[in-house]
């Protein structure tokens, strides 16, 4: 029986209204505190000119990846004061790392955020992976305005009531992970930032 066929009183409710209509922030005081964490990405689509440009650090503003990577991290730990319902969080952990892919000309934008609360850290990493995105166009600006953010999504999220979930692959997607590129630099995190040449995918 679909939603529409249930009583008003057992039909599913955005979680963020009451049901006087009004924006509320979900109560999780009641919620015990488990291991949780969530994978987001952006695609930032540009010429190969740019992402030459992007890769080999000669943009007008400098190294492109390390400032988007940085920016991400930091979005995701203000990501409460962004979204006005969300709940402050405390990140165990957070991950950002922008990889170009030459071959579909764009750059890969993937957040992975993690915590030990009531509530999950979807947002935190789909804020880290838009803000690093938004921080790639502000910098290649100047040489491309047409450059495109695309596809900003949840990828897979772990913990909590309602359990694992992974998005289920596109017919055109690659499912098996990149490897990672003799020499390149490892992403930025909490807790530290490594810098070493990177080398693009594909």
């Amino acid at each position: 029986m679909d939603d529409r066929q249930q009583p008003r009183s057992e039909r599913r409710r955005l979680t963020h209204v009451d049901r006087g209509g009004r924006p509320r922030m979900v109560d999780v005081s009641a919620k015990p505190p488990t291991a949780r964490r969530a994978v987001a990405e952006a695609l930032v689509a540009c010429s190969q000119e740019t992402l030459s440009l992007v890769i080999d650090g000669g943009g007008p503003k400098g190294d492109v990846l390390t400032v988007a990577e940085l920016a991400g991290v930091m979005a995701a730990k203000r990501t409460a004061e962004l979204i006005p319902l969300c709940h402050p969080l405390a990140l165990t952990d957070l991950v950002v790392q922008v990889t170009p892919d030459r071959a579909a000309s764009v750059l890969r934008v993937r957040a992975e955020a993690a915590t030990t609360g009531p509530t999950g850290v979807e947002m935190e990493a789909l804020t880290a992976a838009a803000v690093a995105a938004l921080t790639i166009y502000d910098m290649v600006k100047g040489v491309e305005k047409a450059v495109e953010i695309r596809a900003v999504r949840l990828l897979a999220k772990s913990g909590g009531k309602s359990g694992d979930w992974h998005r289920p692959a596109e017919p055109a997607e690659v499912v098996a992970p990149r490897a990672k590129p003799k020499g390149s630099r490892g992403p930025a995190r909490t807790g530290g930032i490594r810098r070493t040449a990177r080398k693009p995918a594909g």
